[in-house]
């Protein structure tokens, strides 16, 4: 996965984001993983809520499944 640069993610379209405000880039299957592990993080440190991390890991997922 290579890291993005403010050009290259303001490049990426908003639905390929899992999380509010555009966090969460998924638009590939590695940035997809590390969406779900940073997520999961986030989650453990009560900084986003169950709901909200299960739809960044739904919209993950379907990532991972292309």
């Amino acid at each position: 996965m290579g890291k993005l640069d403010a050009a290259e993610r303001r490049a990426i379209p908003t639905r390929e984001f899992a999380g509010p405000d555009r966090s969460y880039p998924v638009n590939d299957k590695n940035h997809a993983r590390a969406a779900k592990s940073r997520a999961r993080q986030m989650l453990n440190k009560g900084h986003i809520s169950q709901a909200e991390y299960d739809k960044i890991c739904a919209k993950a997922d379907r990532k991972l499944a292309e």
